[in-house]
């Protein structure tokens, strides 16, 4: 039976543990009064519970839990070199942060840039945060891109995908620890169906569909 926690969370869930016992163990109970609830938001924050993908494979999934912050047409010059759908996920510390492919693909070419921790809801942190873009080809032969991009607190990028990897709709493809953001580039042609202020899960909610219907 799988354990719903994401891998990178064991040495903070068994770092706050250790923490907790050796201050029951001290009599220091006014310190685990602390260090409980934080051990709890760590187990919490690094939960990963499981997802099944909607049945119809011409939807596009959300990559990340959280809230939609930004939708909008624009000339992509970084990733698709065309006109493009852009649609912004901002993941606060509460959210799940295990990221999901938005679609099956195989990753094309991954761009990493190492840049600087602006508030993932800035419009300034798609282009100078640190962030990571996997420009990928879905199985209809449709080019598009997802990026990962650290936050204010965000300190850490996870990437398991690497150049060749075939990815299935609703696949765990990495994380960011602490509070985030991830773009969607979508090709001209899709129909985008989500709003800014809507709510979505990585994985499961419909963000739109490769052919307009």
């Amino acid at each position: 039976m799988r354990i719903p926690i994401a891998r990178e969370g064991y040495p903070f869930i068994l770092a706050a543990l250790l923490v907790i016992i050796i201050t029951g163990i001290l009599g220091l109970f006014w310190l685990e009064a602390i260090f409980v609830p934080l051990g709890v938001f760590v187990v919490a924050f690094f939960r990963d519970p499981e997802r099944k993908a909607p049945a119809d494979k011409n939807s596009i999934v959300s990559p990340a839990d959280g809230r939609v912050i930004k939708v909008e047409r624009l000339k992509d010059e970084r990733f698709l070199k065309s006109e493009a759908q852009r649609i912004s996920i901002f993941m606060n510390v509460f959210n799940v942060h295990v990221n999901r492919a938005p679609a099956s693909c195989k990753v094309r070419k991954i761009l990493y840039n190492k840049g600087r921790f602006f508030n993932a809801s800035l419009d300034k942190a798609s282009l100078e945060n640190e962030q990571n873009a996997l420009i990928v080809e879905a199985e209809n032969g449709k080019t598009f891109a997802f990026n990962q991009i650290a936050g204010l607190i965000a300190r850490r990028i996870v990437c398991y995908a690497k150049e060749g990897t075939k990815l299935v709709r609703g696949e765990r493809f990495g994380m960011i620890r602490f509070g985030s953001r991830v773009d969607v580039y979508l090709p001209k042609g899709c129909k985008v169906t989500v709003t800014v202020g809507e709510k979505v899960k990585a994985g499961t909610s419909i963000l739109g569909y490769w052919n307009v219907r």
